[in-house]
């Protein structure tokens, strides 16, 4: 039975300039001393911004912005690539905490949790939901060092716009907790632009444009007949219901992450198909130890890769049985690539490898073993698997290598002479540092 929308109690749980925070709190002489800050990638690099900090921005430093456009920008800043492993660990961290509160919490991405409070009043004694975000608040906080601010609304749309409101930001008085109370919806989303809504892109914010629709209020005068008139069935009624706060999407915890990804940015385009090959292995062997860390496996593997001319393709292939392997992983990977390259030859900007369908590696034992053998078998042999157990077994080694001697210990032969050049990863905090120039291993 659907919940009616007033009797929600959704919260939107975001934290503050989050890679930012956990950059620093990484490298508190370097990153932590530093006003102006950009995490995305080193100076000289063609990596994107991922995040900067609140100074950065206002010189206009903006997410998926190019490094060297951010520093035009702003000259001061400093740049650090992403601390994924310590952003991941922070994550988890944080909905520990808000699972402490909230019997239903959601993951959004990385940092940003929906919860739902609904059925709750009796249990924090009928307090105002605002005090008890503000409690969550400071909870997390007290566990991690990191601020969180927190949107409060009766539904998703309206707990991720007020969100927005909540953030502390310089220059402004908002204190991380904004509510939105039952009724007020449609009179605090009129106070919004059109394309502040989520699911409102830079196309339909022009076509709204031209209709003279740039703030909610406006949209809000349009009856439904008239939006579906002018912008269709769907999309009208669709803009109907957003500016006027209906949303009634639940909040669902999931068990696991959607995906587990990586990608990289060349400081010269790739030429050669050897050369592309050997950041596909590259990168295979970090996003599946970053599979491994968190004891899953993926049955979905995507390739994405971006030619000199900017344009983005992707190609994907789901397996019958899920793989975790460094080797499992870029035995699929490669044809993929090799796939989009036939499609669209020429130099090579970006690669990404992201892997999907997620699952627990017990999962295995489970329900992912081997197929059961018909009673009329076709009359070729099955083809081989993508995995073996030694592949898994390699892995598992390697991982246990690199988290002493750190990520650049050991590698395949093929990539050892490639790596020296552009110098091996840095090590986390008290590692070992690797063997020099790198201990090959059979590629």
């Amino acid at each position: 039975m659907q919940v009616p929308c007033q009797s929600r109690r959704i919260l939107l749980m975001d934290a503050d300039a989050f890679f930012v925070a956990v950059a620093r709190q990484e490298d508190p002489e370097g990153a932590g001393r530093a006003r102006f800050l950009i995490v995305g990638g080193r100076p000289g690099s063609r990596g994107v911004v991922c995040s900067a900090s609140y100074e950065c921005r206002s010189f206009g430093v903006r997410s998926a912005m190019p490094i060297a456009k951010a520093l035009r920008l702003c000259a001061e800043a400093m740049c650090v690539p992403v601390p994924r492993d310590a952003c991941l660990r922070r994550s988890r961290e944080i909905q520990a905490v808000l699972a402490r509160f909230i019997p239903v919490v959601e993951a959004a991405s990385i940092d940003e949790w929906y919860g739902d409070l609904g059925g709750t009043e009796a249990l924090y004694g009928e307090e105002p939901l605002a005090h008890t975000a503000h409690r969550v608040r400071t909870a997390v906080h007290a566990a991690t060092g990191l601020w969180i601010s927190i949107g409060v609304g009766t539904s998703r749309l309206v707990a991720k716009m007020a969100v927005e409101r909540a953030k502390p930001r310089p220059g402004t008085d908002a204190a991380g907790v904004f509510e939105v109370r039952p009724g007020d919806e449609a009179a605090f989303l009129a106070t919004c632009a059109t394309s502040d809504v989520p699911g409102i892109g830079p196309r339909f914010a022009a076509r709204l444009h031209q209709l003279g629709l740039d703030r909610i209020a406006d949209a809000q005068r349009w009856s439904e007949v008239a939006l579906t008139q002018a912008l269709g069935p769907r999309a009208g009624s669709w803009l109907y219901r957003r500016v006027r706060g209906l949303d009634d999407t639940p909040v669902e915890a999931r068990a696991h992450r959607l995906q587990v990804s990586r990608e990289d940015t060349f400081p010269a385009d790739l030429v050669s198909r050897e050369a592309t090959e050997r950041e596909l292995q590259r990168l295979a062997i970090r996003v599946s130890a970053d599979l491994r860390k968190q004891a899953l496996r993926a049955r979905t593997v995507t390739v994405k890769h971006r030619t000199a001319d900017f344009r983005t393709h992707t190609a994907q292939r789901t397996l019958e049985r899920s793989i975790s392997s460094d080797r499992g992983v870029f035995r699929v990977a490669r044809p993929l690539l090799r796939q989009l390259q036939a499609k669209h030859p020429g130099p090579v900007r970006l690669l990404g490898i992201a892997l999907s369908h997620l699952m627990p590696h017990e999962a295995e034992d489970a329900g992912d073993g081997p197929p059961q053998l018909a009673l009329f078998a076709p009359p070729n042999p099955p083809a081989p698997p993508v995995e073996s157990p030694r592949d898994l077994a390699l892995s598992h080694a390697l991982d246990r290598i690199r988290g002493r001697f750190g990520d650049g210990a050991i590698l395949p032969a093929h990539l050892v002479d490639t790596e020296a050049r552009s110098g091996p990863p840095p090590t986390r905090p008290g590692a070992h540092p690797p063997p020099r120039p790198g201990r090959p291993i059979p590629g």
